[in-house]
């Protein structure tokens, strides 16, 4: 039997914590959509993105609920 890694949950409303910051300086982002591809909003300056699953799931560095 193989060890697969654990999935994490990716819901609307998290914040996600990437490997790369934008420009503005920010590396978490706020899930706007979850499908094969996210929209992710920038918590620093608002700027929205339409990224592959697999890009996100691949840099992901941390994921939490929003409170």
């Amino acid at each position: 039997m193989e060890n697969k890694p654990e999935r994490l949950l990716y819901e609307v409303g998290n914040i996600v914590k990437l490997k790369k910051q934008h420009p503005c300086g920010s590396n978490e982002w706020q899930i706007l959509r979850v499908g094969a591809d996210f929209r992710l909003k920038c918590l620093g300056c608002g700027h929205q993105i339409m990224i592959a699953r697999k890009l996100v799931e691949k840099n992901t560095r941390g994921l939490r609920k929003n409170s």
